[in-house]
């Protein structure tokens, strides 16, 4: 009986383009999951900034927003600061920064920081430019 000397070619050659091709599927899941966690951040610094903006609002209020929001993501986005030093009487802002999930093993969480501002809310007299 004559062998062909191409006799496991394929087999070899799924070998080697297997893991590759997982590689780069794992590194599209785990940019995904940048992404999210990114567009998380930004989404709590609002609901953050919305929170604390409100007339009589303490910064606490808008910590707890943020708080609350990202609570909901679990280890999707996970909380790791949150911030609003430079608000002031006229703006608020808020800082928040998330560490992302990641799914491969050398490469680790990575810190995502986002910021949101907006004034804050003030009435005054009808006809009355501030």
């Amino acid at each position: 009986m004559l062998r062909s000397p191409e006799r496991g070619a394929v087999a070899l050659s799924l070998a080697i383009l297997f893991p590759t091709v997982m590689f780069i599927v794992l590194m599209v899941v785990q940019a995904s999951l940048w992404w999210y966690a990114s567009q998380a951040a930004v989404a709590a610094a609002r609901e953050g900034v919305e929170a604390g903006r409100v007339r009589g609002a303490a910064p606490a209020d808008a910590d707890a927003r943020v708080r609350e929001f990202l609570g909901r993501f679990d280890n999707l986005a996970r909380l790791e600061q949150v911030s609003h030093d430079r608000s002031d009487a006229e703006n608020m802002e808020v800082v928040v920064e998330v560490r992302t999930q990641s799914v491969l093993p050398f490469v680790d969480g990575r810190t995502i920081t986002r910021t949101a501002r907006a004034p804050r809310e003030r009435f005054t007299a009808p006809g009355v430019t501030p």
